[in-house]
């Protein structure tokens, strides 16, 4: 960290219908800069945010995590009052949901060891009212028992080309690993819920839709294994559009304890000698 900044956390949730996505656009709106707009009305050098993923335009998030570098010569509040400081310059669809100090060298996009993301679906004749910006309505009846076990067959380290958005430039890698997708239901509601350690453009809605196809009769279970090997994107299902997205959880190692602390709670080496002398048979 550069000498007299002062590194913070971010933890935001926001409604992203009104929003061309997360990163600043060149033009419509993006949520990073308003957030970026608040910062500055705080704090005259304009901090600049680095941000954990990129949302698409009209997906959500619970759980985005960025970090942000302010002068310590412009921070005069404690940090506890950060998250309402930035709140009052926010529309009411961008919320900070925390603020905390963290280490000189963190990082919200590197440091990252996974992603939780949820998707809902609104599986009855009748729409809900209420969800129409949060939830992807398919009126008729699913098969969820095919759904699941086609659910279950994206488990692991697969290249997933087949179900990823197209873009400009070559990836380097269209492998990633995905260690939990499963469907729950609650009554009309049904929430895909997909955790992994990293998700291609249009990864998570490319999977949502084929299962929800799945669910239709359009593609067998078994047909996943097929798909994943094509490695080609017209041969997957739909793309779920984008209002039933949710960035829920971005995953960190948990910080190691200090060495200085990890030597305070060690035993000495006499109270070890002094231990193994008075409990010569004990594992």
């Amino acid at each position: 960290m550069k000498t007299g900044l002062l590194k913070f956390r971010l933890t935001l949730a926001y409604d992203g219908t009104r929003y061309e996505g997360w990163q600043v656009q060149k033009t419509g709106t993006g949520v990073q800069q308003k957030v970026e707009e608040a910062l500055a009305k705080l704090f005259p050098s304009a901090p600049r945010l680095h941000s954990s993923s990129r949302t698409d335009t009209g997906v959500h998030a619970l759980g985005m995590v960025a970090h942000v570098e302010i002068p310590a010569v412009e921070f005069k509040m404690p940090t506890r009052k950060l998250v309402l400081a930035l709140n009052a310059w926010l529309p009411d669809d961008i919320r900070v949901m925390r603020a905390a100090r963290c280490r000189a060298n963190f990082h919200a996009r590197f440091d990252a060891t996974g992603k939780q993301y949820r998707y809902w679906v609104w599986n009855q004749a009748s729409m809900n009212p209420l969800l129409r910006h949060q939830a992807w309505h398919v009126p008729l009846a699913l098969d969820l028992v095919a759904m699941r076990a086609a659910a279950k067959l994206f488990l692991g380290k697969h290249d997933f080309k087949s179900f990823a958005g197209t873009r400009d430039y070559e990836m380097e890698s269209t492998v990633r690993t995905v260690a939990r997708c499963e469907i729950k239901r609650s009554g009309a509601l049904l929430t895909f819920i997909l955790e992994g350690d990293g998700f291609l453009y249009k990864m998570c809605r490319g999977i949502v839709g084929t299962l929800v196809q799945v669910g239709q009769g359009k593609f067998r279970a078994s047909d996943i294994q097929l798909i994943l090997a094509r490695r080609d994107r017209r041969v997957a299902g739909m793309t779920a559009p984008p209002q039933g997205l949710v960035l829920w959880k971005v995953f960190y190692k948990k910080a190691q304890r200090s060495k200085a602390k990890a030597q305070e709670k060690a035993p000495s080496s006499k109270h070890q000698a002094r231990k193994k002398l008075q409990f010569p048979n004990r594992k």
